[in-house]
């Protein structure tokens, strides 16, 4: 029970650090072109992470480099369509509808491993697309760009699904390596398509910074190491806390306010989090990291 509960309070650290990166990021797309930011922050992760454990390599099988390869692309497709969510939308709506994937987790499981969907998972489902359309919903009509942040929520969905599946048995350190190895090589891509465009000031540089050691590099080793020790659904409950902290650090810092069918909204969606991923299943055995 110890150690489950140090599982779950890093968890909540890995959410408070990602409902700040949504508030961080947003001024930072403003001065530096996507694919280029996203680039950057995964380049500084995986030079974080070679720097405090440079003999990491050593661990990466041809199991783990093929699984984390997978899982490295489906991450970047995630962050690519969320950051474009984000570029058009507020930081606390952004966080809202991504917080989305806990409702789609269960769902993948059901298409991917036929994980049977209980009833209250329909119920989840129904509140979390009722908060979703009072989000989304304005003037009588639906935000379209904020499709991209929901394909994205679908997209860290299918990464938990699989990161649950293939975690265990390996090094969380080496495969969160090879993970964020790939996203940056994918953002390369798309960054040197047009030129890549370094950073400019110092404030993007400090977003940089934060997203690429906290929300990257320390967040996803924290997940990988925590999906190896616990059921994939109760990861996701934990960390839907970031949609609220995202909501309240921007509120706070006075980037927005929040509207009052937005709140009612963000209800819905966290409540329907817990309907659906309250956990009931007996956790995983702990493996080394």
């Amino acid at each position: 029970m110890k150690a489950q509960g140090s599982t779950g309070l890093a968890l909540v650290g890995v959410a408070l650090v990602w409902g700040v990166a949504f508030v961080v990021m947003k001024p930072a797309l403003e001065q530096q072109p996507l694919w280029d930011f996203i680039a950057t922050r995964f380049s500084v992760a995986v030079a974080v992470m070679l720097v405090f454990r440079p003999k990491v390599v050593r661990e990466i099988s041809p199991r783990l480099g093929v699984r984390g390869t997978y899982l490295g692309m489906i991450l970047a497709a995630a962050f690519l369509t969320q950051t474009i969510g984000l570029s058009f939308n507020t930081a606390a709506t952004t966080g809202f509808v991504t917080g989305l994937y806990v409702v789609v987790v269960p769902l993948l499981s059901w298409l991917m491993f036929r994980a049977p969907i209980a009833g209250r998972v329909w119920a989840g489902v129904a509140l979390a697309f009722g908060g979703l359309a009072l989000i989304s919903i304005n003037d009588f009509g639906f935000n379209l760009t904020q499709l991209w942040t929901l394909v994205g929520a679908i997209l860290f969905a299918l990464h938990y699904v699989v990161l649950a599946r293939w975690s265990p048995g390996l090094s969380s350190y080496a495969l969160t390596l090879v993970q964020l190895s790939v996203a940056a090589v994918v953002a390369w891509v798309g960054a040197l398509v047009d030129g890549y465009q370094p950073p400019t000031n110092l404030s993007t540089w400090l977003a940089i910074a934060y997203t690429g050691i906290f929300a990257t590099a320390l967040a996803y080793f924290v997940q990988t190491w925590a999906e190896a020790r616990m059921d994939a659904s109760r990861v996701a409950v934990i960390l839907t806390l970031e949609v609220v902290f995202a909501a309240l650090v921007a509120v706070a810092v006075g980037q927005e306010v929040l509207a009052l069918k937005t709140v009612f909204g963000g209800a819905l969606i966290v409540l329907a989090m817990f309907v659906v991923e309250w956990p009931t299943r007996e956790p995983k055995v702990p493996l080394d990291v």
